[in-house]
């Protein structure tokens, strides 16, 4: 199967801002920077990171730092916030200091792989879309990448039986009552627009795990395109999962919220 790697590079004369909002991620937060760093340096894209800490008590600020005397003030920012506010806001907070005109949410515990990264900007530039997300219940893009082979199929690794029925049970149930033509609801693996993520995310409403499922909605609800790439979804490597019972409930009470308000 093909990999993104195997391609061409890219070259848009686009720069993507990456937002990693973190918390307690100092073990992880060398390695996904350096994953990041490589993919857009092999494909010949402009970039830079911006950190978002929530006051993480491991020492992940003190990393950061160490990390903008390796790649330069110009790559990576480190904009911390007094605590944990909430990852909604720390897009918002994230969003203030990018310079990219295209900004790529994602995870910085390497639930999601900067792999992928490649594939997502390739499907926005031939479609022109405003939005691109990752997903890991189709086997091929939305739409097709032109000229492209075989696509891994997207997938989940490390979750229990529990998890996944979990996951699939609330995206099943969100596309049914939302029915917003996107297969993963609940991933936060994204390319925007950046002028499209601030619109956005200015009518968002909610917080926790509803957060990805409301930006999504209200984006298809605005108008906005989106496309979807399959991508292999790793269970955190360094960490607790941050999943509870009153994530699952708020989710479930998002949803109808947003169905008697879009």
């Amino acid at each position: 199967m093909a990999s993104p790697f195997e391609m061409t590079p890219i070259s848009t004369g686009n720069k993507y801002s990456v937002i990693l909002p973190t918390y307690q991620e100092r073990k992880n937060l060398p390695i996904i920077v350096w994953l990041i760093a490589k993919t857009f340096t092999e494909n010949e894209l402009d970039w830079e990171i911006i950190i978002v800490d929530d006051a993480s008590p491991d020492g992940t600020q003190e990393v950061a730092k160490q990390l903008i005397g390796v790649y330069g003030e110009d790559r990576i920012l480190l904009k911390p916030r007094a605590g944990k506010l909430g990852l909604g806001t720390a897009y918002i907070h994230g969003l203030n200091f990018c310079t990219g005109n295209f900004v790529i949410i994602m995870d910085a515990d390497f639930s999601h792989h900067p792999k992928f990264i490649p594939e997502f900007i390739r499907l926005q530039q031939q479609y022109n879309l405003d939005i691109v997300t990752g997903t890991r219940y189709r086997s091929t893009t939305t739409p097709q990448i032109r000229g492209r082979g075989d696509v891994t199929p997207g997938g989940v690794y490390g979750w229990d039986l529990k998890r996944k029925v979990i996951s699939r049970g609330a995206n099943f149930f969100a596309d049914t009552v939302l029915s917003p033509g996107v297969s993963d609801l609940t991933g936060s693996f994204r390319l925007y627009r950046r002028e499209v993520l601030r619109n956005v995310i200015s009518q968002v409403q909610s917080k926790g795990y509803v957060f990805q499922m409301e930006m999504m909605a209200r984006a298809r609800a605005m108008g906005y395109t989106v496309g979807e790439v399959p991508i292999t979804f790793v269970d955190r490597i360094y960490g607790d999962s941050k999943l509870g019972s009153d994530e699952i409930v708020g989710f479930a009470k998002g949803v109808w919220a947003l169905f008697t308000s879009i």
